[in-house]
Order: structure tokens, then sequence, then C-alpha cells
């Protein structure tokens, strides 16, 4: 690389979810955490967790292909967590809808599947805290 070029590289990604209602997804979005300022036009808003972004836009979409997405466990958004036991002893206790229970997998972490009020499936995961 020539000097005095930087680098490129991707800073963050985040999810647009299409939502029904614009505030009751916001609410549900902060049992797990995140933060959210106004919403811009009554139509959209974008959550803040430990500097991750989640965008939300009421929106129509096809419910049959959130059914689909659903029985087949098919992932919209996938994030992992430092702590995994105590994220999801406080998503519980926030009462988020827990689809998967927070599981072993055979490839040495743990996960849980939350099912937000538009279908949309998010997983979390992470290492075992040791002891």
């Amino acid at each position: 690389m020539a000097a005095g070029k930087t680098k490129p590289r991707v800073t963050s990604l985040a999810p647009q979810f299409l939502v029904d209602d614009l505030e009751r997804s916001i609410a549900y979005y902060k049992k797990l955490g995140f933060t959210f300022g106004e919403p811009w036009d009554g139509f959209y808003a974008i959550g803040q967790v430990d500097g991750l972004e989640l965008h939300l836009k009421e929106s129509p979409k096809n419910a049959e292909e959130r059914r689909h997405r659903r029985a087949n466990e098919h992932l919209d958004a996938a994030a992992g967590v430092d702590g995994i036991e105590a994220f999801y002893a406080q998503c519980t206790a926030n009462g988020a809808t827990i689809i998967k229970p927070l599981t072993e997998t055979s490839w040495g972490t743990k996960d849980f599947y939350v099912e937000d009020p538009d279908g949309y499936i998010v997983s979390f995961g992470g290492r075992p805290d040791a002891g």
C-alpha cells in the first residue's frame, strides 16, 4: 500500500427492519437495552446499544415470508455478546419474547433467539462465562 493512503475499512453495518408499529418496536428493543432518539417524520428510528445500530422503518412487509422464516429458524440478524448468560437473564427479566432458550452449541458457545413484534428473529450468542 502506498505511503499516506488510508486503507478502507467498514466501521459499521446496521440491519433495517420493516415494522408495523414503530412505537411498539421501539418499546420492544428498549427491553434488549437499545436507546432511541426521536423518530424521523414518525416512520424511522435508529436504536443504539454498545456502539451498534438497528434501524426501524414503519412500512408494509410480507406476512407469509415472516411465517416461513420463523418456522425454519431463518435469522434476520445475529449478534455476539460478551457475558451471554447475564444478557439472557436481562432479556428474560425485561419480558423479551424468547423463542429459543439459552442453549449450548456444538462449537462451544451459547445462544438464544428472540422474536420481535413483527416476527424478526435475532440470535444472541457468545462464549459462556468461565467458572
